[in-house]
């Protein structure tokens, strides 16, 4: 059995993606919607401060642990879990360098575009302070912690389950929808990006639905493309949150950067035609 045939097999082993989405929104959810009711209350004390911090960070671990649940039992899927994050064998330079930098380039051209439709060149310097606030966690410590955890659970068992019974393309669209809705009840945590998202326009809201799409897209090619390694998603995804943080953008540049990642994605998906459309 070459290599492909092995990675074709081991895939369809991924074989339980309602029971593992089920519980993955389940579980969030009721913590988060708590942590949202919580974060509401006056006076908002010390002790309810522990009390959102830990509801919201559990809702975030809650689809890992599900994840677990699925593939620590089993040996074949153990096994392939714990050999996706160093495999970095025959991955060519490009898609490392994808990873690294396309959500950078992303931004700033988005920014440089902006600037044509009247918006302020100081986009391109450092905020200097966050967007958003949590109650307990500093918010650096999130923006490392949620791609990590979110990553570990959506391609750990995540996303293979879905390609096990979808192709490429309906798999990633079906989870853009379902990640974009899975994020909602953090809309009622005060203070919390999300929360913050609702409050600046509707427009920005839907950007931020509509941006699933082509994000997922390109994170899935450059998880298949690269042997299904877990590590370079996770950078991805750190830098996707990391870059889109630390410029003072304005809320319309990122509205236009999803219009860049659109066309970016349209363009794999028909470069890249077998791969998005074939049944793995």
């Amino acid at each position: 059995m070459n290599g492909t045939e092995q990675k074709n097999q081991i895939i369809k082993s991924y074989k339980r993606p309602f029971t593992f989405y089920l519980l993955s929104t389940a579980i969030p959810w009721a913590l988060w919607f708590i942590s949202g009711y919580l974060s509401h209350l006056e006076p908002f004390s010390k002790t309810l401060e522990w009390a959102t911090g830990i509801a919201s960070i559990t809702g975030l671990i809650a689809p890992f642990l599900v994840a677990l649940y699925f593939m620590l039992p089993d040996k074949e899927l153990r096994t392939d879990f714990f050999g996706r994050f160093f495999n970095f064998k025959n991955i060519r330079r490009e898609y490392i360098l994808i990873t690294f930098f396309l959500m950078l380039l992303s931004i700033l051209a988005a920014q440089a575009i902006s600037l044509f439709f009247g918006y302020p060149a100081e986009q391109f310097s450092f905020r200097g302070s966050f967007t958003f606030t949590s109650s307990l966690f500093p918010v650096w410590f999130l923006l490392l912690a949620a791609p990590i955890l979110e990553e570990l659970a959506w391609h750990s068992y995540g996303t293979d389950s879905l390609v096990s019974r979808f192709n490429l393309l309906k798999a990633s669209l079906l989870f853009a929808i379902y990640w974009a809705v899975w994020h909602f009840p953090l809309s009622t945590i005060k203070g919390y990006y999300h929360s913050n998202l609702v409050e600046s326009g509707w427009i920005y809201s839907l950007n931020f639905v509509v941006s699933m799409i082509p994000f997922v897209l390109i994170l899935n090619w450059i998880y298949y493309k690269t042997n299904r390694n877990i590590l370079l998603t996770i950078v991805f995804h750190i830098t996707a949150v990391f870059f889109n943080e630390i410029f003072a953008t304005h809320p319309m540049s990122k509205v236009i950067q999803t219009g860049l990642l659109l066309i970016v994605s349209i363009y794999l998906v028909v470069h890249d035609r077998a791969l998005f459309f074939n049944r793995i």
